[in-house]
This record gives C-alpha cells, sequence and structure tokens, in this order.
C-alpha cells in the first residue's frame, strides 16, 4: 500500500463548506503517482503508455479544509495488461471517501493493450489488498 498526506487547499472547498466532490478523482489521480513511476520513471509524456479506463468514487462523509487527508492506494487486481487500483480517502480516523481505478498498460502506436512487464507486474503484485 502506498500513503500521502494531502492538506485540503481553501480552494478545493465549495459554497457547502466542504472539499467539493470534483477533488476526489484529482487526489486519487496524484497518489497514483508511485504506480506511474513503475511504467515510466522520466514521467516522459512521449513514453507514457498507461491509459484510464474507468474511475468512481463513492463520497462517504464530508472533507473538511484545515485538517490533513491521507490517501491509501493498493492494487485490488493485476490482469494481463490492466490493473485495478484501489483508493481510500480517510480524514480524523474517518473513511471519508473511497474509489477504484482501472489502468490498462497500452500501446499508443498500435492502439492496444499490452501486456505488464513482468518485473512491473511483480511490484505492483506486493501491494495488492483485498478489501471486500
Amino acid at each position: 500500500m502506498w500513503t500521502n498526506t494531502l492538506q485540503p487547499r481553501f480552494s478545493e472547498t465549495d459554497a457547502l463548506g466542504h472539499v467539493n466532490n470534483t477533488v476526489l478523482p484529482v487526489w486519487f489521480e496524484e497518489s497514483r503517482t508511485p504506480i506511474f513511476k513503475l511504467f515510466c520513471p522520466g514521467m516522459a509524456v512521449d513514453d507514457w503508455h498507461l491509459i484510464i479506463a474507468k474511475i468512481d468514487v463513492d463520497f462517504l462523509a464530508e472533507i473538511y479544509y484545515g485538517k490533513a487527508v491521507e490517501i491509501r492506494t493498493y492494487m485490488k487486481k493485476v490482469g494481463n495488461s490492466s490493473m485495478v487500483v484501489g483508493h481510500e480517502a480517510w480524514q480524523e480516523g474517518q473513511m471519508v471517501a473511497k474509489g477504484n481505478a482501472i489502468l490498462v498498460h497500452f500501446d499508443h502506436k498500435g492502439k492496444s493493450s499490452k501486456p505488464i512487464p513482468d518485473d512491473i507486474r511483480n511490484i505492483l503484485e506486493q501491494h495488492l489488498v483485498t478489501t471486500e
């Protein structure tokens, strides 16, 4: 599991006084950076081989400005060419949101998925977590 602690910014709050629902997918994306670096250590766009096939977010409670949020990121499934990444957002000991992202290892020239390399697969599998 990878963890990332974020400080909600005032600009991320909305008129209702809590962090806006559009912020969580951005936080979850930022928290996938360790996965991105496995596939593309230099983070160069011309060497990028991951695409996102699906994201979902379940909002469980309000998230407030001024209180740190811990994002927990882990692998739920590692397939041949795709993976399911799980995310949880925690604030003050409470899970406030959770979500999933399906990423596909992709060949942009051939416009098709390609197998995840074994060395990367081995690292991803070290972060498998069963949550159900």
